[in-house]
């Protein structure tokens, strides 16, 4: 059975206020200026206590999400609450939160820099850049180049993901996991900065040299990453108010309070 092949309980849109959904529209939004996502690609973000996650309804443009347009979906890919159908890929974020119960939030992209990194022989892309500490303990490349439709594609590619935080997505993508939509963003910055600057060494004819073990024990002595996070959405977020990316009725709710911005220690 495929999940693109839903059905609905109810067709009740969600609460527009419901943070959940208005998180997951502005970080796709976002991620839409950053050039991450582009006319595909999608964030879920689980919700607590149930067996069901907010993720957008699959034929709405990535430029244009709004919480209205956010739909609630089960673990059989059952839309609970909205008024749609979700992205036909559903069973990339069903079978990753059945299996990672550490993780809250998924992103699907087809990132051009990450496509790159599945299609050169003898190279894998490496931490290179501080923040990709993030991913020291590997990323791992799914052999499966079509789109992920059915719930077998799914697992495999959560079994390939394994205990990371990152998979590449052979001629396809990628997909990253994170403990909040604003971690998933913030993340997701970060790996395009990575995959960049390995880029830019290979473009320049010469032989990357990733973080070492030791470097990146000393980068995660001086982290802060809950800090870090609220910082860079603080950014971000008013950035996309500025530029007219997000409503700026977003703005309150979404802005970081003084409080959570400020440091009790520097590391």
């Amino acid at each position: 059975m495929t999940m693109t092949q839903v059905t609905r309980k109810a067709a009740v849109t969600p609460r527009a206020n419901d943070k959940r959904a208005l998180e997951a529209a502005a970080a796709t939004r976002m991620l839409v200026a950053e050039r991450i996502l582009d006319y595909s690609g999608h964030v879920s973000i689980r919700i607590p206590g149930q067996d069901a996650f907010v993720i957008q309804i699959g034929s709405n443009s990535r430029a244009e999400v709004a919480p209205e347009s956010m739909l609630v979906v089960d673990y059989e890919g059952k839309v609970l609450e909205g008024d749609g159908q979700p992205p036909s890929e559903i069973p990339i974020h069903i079978e990753i939160l059945k299996a990672r119960p550490d993780v809250q939030a998924v992103l699907h992209s087809h990132m051009e820099l990450a496509i790159a990194f599945t299609m050169m022989g003898g190279v894998t892309l490496q931490p290179m850049r501080a923040r990709a500490s993030r991913w020291k303990s590997g990323i791992p490349t799914d052999p499966d180049p079509s789109h992920i439709k059915t719930t077998e594609q799914g697992r495999a590619l959560a079994k390939t993901l394994g205990p990371h935080h990152a998979v590449l997505m052979r001629a396809h993508g990628l997909t990253l996991v994170a403990e909040s939509a604003q971690a998933l963003f913030i993340d997701a910055v970060h790996f395009k900065e990575n995959a960049t600057a390995q880029m830019q060494a290979l473009q320049a004819g010469a032989k990357p040299l990733p973080l070492t073990d030791a470097e990146i024990e000393q980068i995660e002595k001086m982290e802060m990453r809950d800090w870090h996070i609220q910082k860079l959405w603080n950014y971000y977020v008013r950035k996309g108010l500025k530029d007219g990316v997000l409503p700026q009725e977003w703005g309150e709710p979404l802005i970081p309070s003084r409080e959570t911005l400020t440091r009790d220690r520097t590391y």
